[in-house]
């Protein structure tokens, strides 16, 4: 008999011992009938035993325990019907098969029936093992964006010499665009205590806070890369260790980092439970920022981010949560030093990618007051040194559930920010602004996963110019960079399963720079598998 035919008369023999088991009475007429159904029942557990469905031993097991629970039950019968017995001569009554050994029945013939099966497909279609450990995920976004700039901006031009912001190219004029994400990811069950994974995303291999690409025709095909690939390990339930390029380790908002950017190093999270309303968690990691090859041109270091921290919950019979964290980030070698006159050995001491908004300085000596201009492309070193100390809380209500009202805050302060250590640096004097927070409210579903989901939220923003690193923070909020305050305000909503709907619009102006005001409108399309 091939597999095709073993498989059905499996699923066959089940229904019909099934349907034996849970018949409980026969009627006098039907005991022709009762007694070809027993032996078709034994019949066919035996031909499950042939076809290697269901083992001999809990194949004999199954039919004795059967047996002796049919002579227990009629012996009880026997004792305390007699008197119904005879009052009601047509009637007949079989062995009662206890609810309990029916079920053990049951789960027995099904796990050996899926054991079986699982091992027939596997050898029927030649599928290896390790499929099992995987599992696919991903999703895509379409969006339109809408970028809009004040009328009073300055002109492009005047940022040439602005050393915060002389990278910027336009300042006046709107600009309309279509985007789409896509990303594509494989979570790995490599042991029980051992997992990682992998994912794909489109952006562009110079950007790491942006995962957009813009549709244009006559662009090129969209790259697509590995903006994860680690492994995790968990010895014990509150311990897990992850390294490679993981997702962001720490309990944050956008005010210090971009949703999309990846971590490259190692971190250590750990999550002890104290009781059922009170628990703690921390996080220590060490990430790579920007390695380099020194040598007698190239006098730069290692870039490097060390980061802790610390922090509790608490959780309510009703599920809502109260959670606080503190964490600091050393980021080190990240502040640009001067070339002496003539020589380029501390070029690439500047940082390889940045946005706007930081104070920075010439490391050509020659041309100290200018860097990065179109006419003058010299390296532009960080001014400040970033040492940030960030406070962060949020309370989540869940009283309204399945609506959940979510207030959050957040707070950092660049310790790193020494005037007189950057002006004997530099050479030059900068205001101290190093500090920056948000508040923000969310009100609706937690996730948008069904059909109806929804959610609204609200926030405001005051980033100075020094408070964070203006190349890791949020890449839409005045397009990115620091020296920035203004709100954000949207919604989203589920059109049906793992496919939403969402509205933002950010309002943002400088602090102190020079006019630049602007403000952007996204529409999205999310889907997700």
């Amino acid at each position: 008999m091939n597999n095709k035919k073993s498989f059905k008369l499996s699923l066959m023999s089940l229904a019909l011992m099934s349907s034996c088991l849970t018949a409980p009475t026969v009627q006098a007429g039907e005991r022709e009938s009762l007694e070809q159904l027993r032996a078709t029942t034994v019949n066919l557990i035996n031909l499950l035993v042939q076809e290697g469905v269901l083992t001999k031993d809990k194949a004999d097991g199954l039919l004795t325990q059967a047996a002796q629970d049919a002579a227990r039950s009629a012996e009880k019968l026997a004792e305390s019907g007699e008197a119904d017995a005879k009052s009601d001569s047509k009637a007949v009554r079989v062995q009662y098969v206890p609810e309990h050994i029916k079920n053990e029945m049951r789960e027995e013939i099904k796990k050996d029936v899926m054991a079986k099966l699982n091992y027939k497909a596997g050898e029927r279609l030649g599928l290896p093992d390790w499929i099992d450990r995987i599992q696919w995920e991903g999703d895509m976004r379409l969006r339109y964006e809408l970028d809009s700039f004040a009328t009073g901006n300055s002109a492009p031009v005047n940022f040439k010499g602005d050393l915060r912001n002389s990278n910027i190219s336009n300042t006046t004029e709107d600009r309309n665009r279509f985007r789409v994400r896509a990303r594509l990811g494989a979570k790995l069950k490599l042991a029980d205590w051992l997992d990682g994974g992998i994912r794909m995303t489109t952006g562009s291999n110079t950007d790491p806070i942006s995962p957009n690409q813009t549709l244009e025709t006559k662009s090129s095909k969209f790259s697509f890369g590995l903006d994860r690939a680690f492994l995790r390990a968990q010895p014990l339930p509150w311990i897990s260790i992850s390294g490679g390029r993981i997702e962001n380790p720490w309990f944050s908002t956008d005010l210090v980092w971009d949703p999309d950017l990846a971590f490259d190093g190692f971190a250590a999270s750990f999550k002890p439970k104290f009781s059922d309303h009170w628990s703690a968690f921390g996080t220590v990691g060490a990430f790579v920022l920007d390695e380099q090859e020194t040598s007698n041109t190239n006098r730069a270091r290692d870039k490097w981010l060390f980061g802790i921290q610390s922090g509790v919950q608490w959780k309510s019979a009703d599920d809502s949560t109260l959670k606080l964290g503190v964490a600091y980030y050393d980021f080190q070698n990240v502040a640009g030093k001067p070339n002496t006159l003539g020589d380029t050995e501390f070029n690439n001491t500047a940082l390889g990618f940045r946005n706007k908004g930081n104070n920075t300085f010439s490391i050509d000596a020659a041309n100290s007051n200018f860097c990065g201009a179109t006419t003058n492309p010299g390296a532009c070193g960080l001014a400040s040194k970033f040492r940030e100390i960030n406070l962060t809380a949020q309370l989540d209500l869940a009283s309204f559930n399945p609506v959940h009202v979510v207030l959050t805050a957040d707070y950092v302060r660049n310790i790193g920010f020494d005037q007189s250590e950057i002006l004997a640096r530099t050479g030059n004097s900068y205001k101290r602004e190093n500090q920056a927070y948000q508040v923000g409210l969310n009100v609706g579903m937690p996730k948008i996963v069904q059909r109806h989901d929804w959610q609204v939220f609200g926030a405001y923003k005051h980033i100075e110019a020094d408070a964070v690193l203006d190349a890791f923070t949020d890449s839409d909020f005045h397009l990115g960079g620091t020296d920035t305050k203004g709100w954000i305000v949207g919604g989203s909503y589920g059109v049906d399963k793992n496919a939403w709907l969402t509205a933002r619009w950010f309002s943002a102006d400088q602090i102190s720079g020079l006019p630049l005001a602007i403000d952007v409108l996204m529409f999205d399309f999310n889907a997700k598998f």
